[in-house]
Order: C-alpha cells, then sequence, then structure tokens
C-alpha cells in the first residue's frame, strides 16, 4: 500500500531539525507590521527571529529593546528583528550563524509581494536543509478589500497561496459585509480557513508550530473520553506526505481547553490511539473530511505501514510529516484547533482511520 507523495509534497516533507518558518503576507496597510508586533511581544519562552524589509517600519516599544546594531534589533524576550538587506537567503543565513539557538523565523513580504517566490526561495534553495516552511498566512483588509486593488495579481496570489487567512479590521464593518468578503475569498481558495480578527490579534499556537503540541505551554487539559467509527480512502494534498503500514488500533479523545485559544473562540480536540492508523484513510480525512474551521493541528503519528514516529503539523490545508526514531511505546496523539468543531463527528472520522487487523503487519514503508 503506497500512498500517493508528489514532488511538492517531497519538497515540504523538511528536515525535523530544521527551523519552522512562517511567511506573513498581504497587501499594503492590511495589518503585517501589526501582527508581526503582536508576535514578537507575546512570544512564551520562545527566541522568534522577524526578517522584514525595514525593521524601524515595525516601532517596536523601546521597552523591548536590549540592543541595536546595523540591520537587526535585539528584544528582552529573546527575540531579534532583522533587516532583509539585499538578499533574504543571506538574511536568514546571517539569523541561522547567531550563537544563541532560536525556535521560529517569521519573514514578511512587502504588500506587493507575491509570497511564492519567498516560499520557493526556502523550498527550492540550500535553506530546504536548515528550514521547514510552516505555513503562509495571509493578512486580508476588510474594510478596504478589492481582489481589483491596483489590478494586483499578487492580491490574488497572496489568497490562494495562504494557509490561513486573517479577515483583520473587522471591528470595521458589519456582519453582512463580512459574509461577503468571506465568499468572495472562498472563490480565490475553496474551503479557505478564514479567521476574524480586530488589529491583527490571533492567538499566536494557531500561527506558529512551536510549543502546540507541547500542551503546558497553551493548553490545560480536561479529559475527556469518546469512541466512534468512520470510512476513508486514498489522498493526494495542497503539501504534504504521507505513507507508511498499519494494523489495529483503539482509542480515547481529550478535550482541551486554553485561554488563549477560548477567549477567542476557539476550542482545541486531542485524539489518541495506541494502534496504528491506517495511512489511506488518514489521507483521505486530510482531503476530504477535514472542515475548513480547523485552523491548525500538530501530532505525532504512528501508521501501520511504517516502523518511523511521524511528526505531523498541519496549518490551514498545507501539512507537513517528518520522520523520527520511537523513543517509546508507538502510540498516536493529534491536537485539532478550530472553532465551531463538531467533536463527535471528527472522533468518528478519526477512529475511522484506525487500522484494520492486515496480513501487512509489520511490513516497512513502500516493502
Amino acid at each position: 500500500m503506497q500512498s500517493a507523495i508528489t514532488p511538492e509534497s517531497q519538497a515540504m516533507d523538511a528536515p525535523k531539525q530544521g527551523m519552522p518558518v512562517t511567511i506573513i503576507t498581504g497587501f499594503l496597510g492590511s495589518g503585517k507590521t501589526t501582527l508581526l508586533n503582536h508576535i514578537l511581544s507575546n512570544q512564551q519562552g520562545l527566541k522568534t527571529a522577524v526578517l522584514v524589509n525595514e525593521f524601524g517600519e515595525i516601532g517596536i516599544d523601546n521597552e523591548l529593546i536590549v540592543s541595536t546594531e546595523e540591520n537587526m534589533v535585539e528584544l528582552n524576550n529573546g527575540c531579534i528583528c532583522c533587516t532583509i538587506n539585499t538578499d533574504l537567503v543571506d538574511a536568514v543565513y546571517k539569523v541561522l550563524e547567531r550563537q544563541e539557538n532560536l525556535d521560529y523565523l517569521v519573514v514578511e513580504t512587502t504588500g506587493l509581494a507575491d509570497p511564492l517566490p519567498v516560499a520557493l526561495t526556502f523550498l527550492g534553495t540550500e535553506l530546504r536543509d536548515l528550514t521547514r516552511l510552516d505555513s503562509i498566512i495571509t493578512v486580508v483588509d476588510a474594510a478596504n478589500y478589492s481582489l481589483d486593488l491596483f489590478n494586483s495579481q499578487a492580491a490574488h496570489s497572496q489568497i490562494s497561496y495562504g494557509d490561513i487567512i486573517l479577515l483583520n479590521k473587522a471591528d470595521l464593518v458589519d456582519e453582512a459585509a463580512l459574509t461577503e468578503l468571506e465568499r468572495k475569498i472562498s472563490e480565490v481558495k475553496e474551503d479557505a480557513r478564514i479567521i476574524r480578527t480586530t488589529r491583527s490579534q490571533v492567538p499566536l499556537p494557531l500561527i506558529l508550530s512551536v510549543g502546540l503540541f507541547e500542551s503546558d505551554k497553551y493548553f490545560d487539559t480536561v479529559d475527556e473520553h469518546d469512541h466512534h467509527d468512520h470510512d476513508h480512502h486514498d489522498h493526494d494534498h495542497d503539501h504534504s506526505t504521507c505513507g507508511h503500514d498499519h494494523h489495529d488500533h483503539d482509542h480515547h479523545e481529550h478535550h482541551h481547553h486554553s485561554d488563549h485559544l477560548e477567549n477567542d473562540g476557539f476550542t482545541s480536540i486531542s485524539f489518541e490511539s495506541d494502534k496504528p492508523l491506517a495511512i489511506r484513510k488518514f489521507q483521505f480525512f486530510l482531503d476530504n473530511q477535514l472542515p475548513s474551521n480547523i485552523f491548525r493541528a500538530k501530532g505525532i503519528m504512528w501508521f501501520d505501514e511504517s516502523p518511523k514516529r511521524h511528526i505531523f503539523h498541519l496549518c490551514g490545508k498545507r501539512f507537513t510529516l517528518d520522520d523520527d526514531e520511537w523513543k517509546g511505546k508507538p502510540k498516536n496523539q493529534l491536537v485539532l484547533i478550530g472553532q465551531n468543531l463538531d467533536r463527535e463527528t471528527l472522533i468518528t472520522q478519526l477512529e475511522n482511520c484506525v487500522c484494520l487487523p492486515s496480513t501487512n503487519r509489520g511490513k516497512g514503508f513502500g516493502k
């Protein structure tokens, strides 16, 4: 049983040691700089580097600044902000060569930029071995939105390549206008993951992967268990990879709570299983059943077709699946975060991904 893996998906399957990278894009005046400030000011024990065209534009709070050197500002929370002088690759290397260990890299594109060339810089250059493209976040100005803005193909590309769309300045327009904007965005990108925001305030676990699954940072676990079953098939996905061998299975579901998320109307669902999943069924779930109101997911995955431990990240529709070695007894642990989630249906669908007893048991991937 071989899974469908495209060249694009292989490119996304970056080494697990690579620094995760989020690209922030959006048209002029949409709120990208406000979002960057939000990220820099609200990191929790994480060291983030932000690459911008001119850090002076960010207007970083002076109380956060520890030191300023040419093209770089160091903050008291361990984050840094660096200017992209001429070449993005050179700027990334400058950040990676710093002595202290950084956890995350955020790159802001210019307002008129198509984010794809920026993404390809991380996927198609030597940076592919040092970084992992985690997500593309697109900020949209709800009060001044038009795909015809300056006849810009870039505005169209920013939405079509965005993993999560932040419909910002939502407080400046009424509900009917927001609904219409969401419809227009969905015409550009079907099943777009759209989050309404005011002043670019969004829970960081939704857009940055570091710490999401380390639940002590964001979640107070409240256990609840459920059981159900479901059906699936093969799968092709946006940017990703899945493949392995499977068996039988059993699981539990936990409901997690987080002030960071629930105050903004988000909930998380945790799924666990001590039996492996069937890769084809899980791929079918991702391609055909994962609802658009799930914005983020992360987990440790065990597939019947593979002896490996797999680290799973999902943002919007983009996901990566990186190989690792098991350090204990294999099991599945998956966290889904979104709004208005149908917990019972999702758990049923995931339980249907559990592998049935198979003659393939114990065979390696691709054997």
